[in-house]
Order: structure tokens, then sequence, then C-alpha cells
């Protein structure tokens, strides 16, 4: 086997670069802002104790809300601060960001622009591939065609670290890539 086939697996696709950059210019700087970093921080405590069970007990709840009339855990966190800023981070990007969530040191969603279909993103390698990996981890996922909206997107992940530049949460950011 020759070594450029060899490597071939090791390629980066071709949207990586593009939404790895735009991240880096147009979202990392928000990262320090304290809206983010003190939602973050504050539910790290509320959710210090949790263990495995009651993470999945949450994420239970939350799947079962999306689908109810009545959903007070979703709208809890659609309506707090952060949520407002990233709705407003989002509608500023002029439809290059099509989502942006951000969780907490579990996994667990803190703030989000848009419903998740799910509360607890820890098994996921958006955040397996960066929280797991320490400060300054950048993971761009896959693109893939929204088959209602037909938009080609990708999902980019970070690390947020607090001031002293330790891990407490991750932020995931949909880029719409014909924007780019």
């Amino acid at each position: 086997m020759s070594l450029l086939m060899a490597n071939a697996g090791l390629a980066e696709e071709p949207h990586v670069a593009p939404v790895r950059d735009y991240f880096i210019s147009s979202v990392q700087p928000w990262l320090s802002d304290p809206v983010i970093v003190q939602a973050v921080i504050a539910q790290n405590g509320m959710n210090a104790a949790l263990d495995q069970a009651a993470i999945a007990a949450l994420d239970q709840k939350w799947r079962a809300e999306i689908e109810a009339e009545n959903h007070p855990m979703v709208d809890e966190v659609l309506a707090n601060r952060l949520s407002t800023f990233l709705r407003s981070k989002q509608d500023e990007s002029g439809g290059t960001i099509t989502e942006v969530f951000v969780t907490d040191a579990k996994g667990l969603n803190v703030g989000q622009s848009d419903v998740t279909s799910d509360y607890w993103q820890g098994d996921e390698e958006k955040f397996t591939k960066t929280f797991g990996a320490g400060p300054g981890a950048i993971f761009v996922d896959v693109a893939e065609k929204d088959e209602s909206t037909q938009m080609l997107q990708s999902q980019v992940s970070m690390t947020i670290v607090d001031e002293d530049g330790k891990p407490i949460g991750t932020i995931t950011v949909g880029v719409n890539l014909d924007q780019l």
C-alpha cells in the first residue's frame, strides 16, 4: 500500500477548514462573555451531584416535554438569559449560524437558540471530542443536508473554559455551509 493511500483516511473533509475558521473568527470571541461563563458555572454548581441515572431522567423528561403540550423544563431553558444571548448571536450571523447551544460539564444543556432534540449531549462526539479533550479542543462534525430546509450544514463544537483556563462546558454551533 502506498503512503498516499495509507494517509487517505486522514485527509480533512473540505468543509472542515472553513467551518473551523468561521468559528474561530466569529464565535470563539463570545466564549469569554460573562453571560456564557456565569451561566455554565452556575449550572455546574447545581448539577455537581447528579449521577448518570439522574442525567438520564432529565434527558427523558426533556424528550417527553418536546412532544407534550406543556413543557416547563424546555420553556425555562429557552427563556433564560443565556438562550436570549445565543438567539441574538444567531440572528446577528445573517443565516450562517443555524443553531447554537451551550452545555455544562456533564453535557446538559445550559442555553440554546432553538429546542434541541435531547437535553444531554454528554454521550455525543460534540461533547466527548471537545470537553473530554480539554481547553482549546475544536471538533467539526460531518456535513449533512437538512431534509426539511435542504441546507448543507455542519456542527462545530469547542470546550468553554473559565477565567483560569479550566474546562467548564461546551458550545456547539450549526453552520450553514452555503453561507461560508
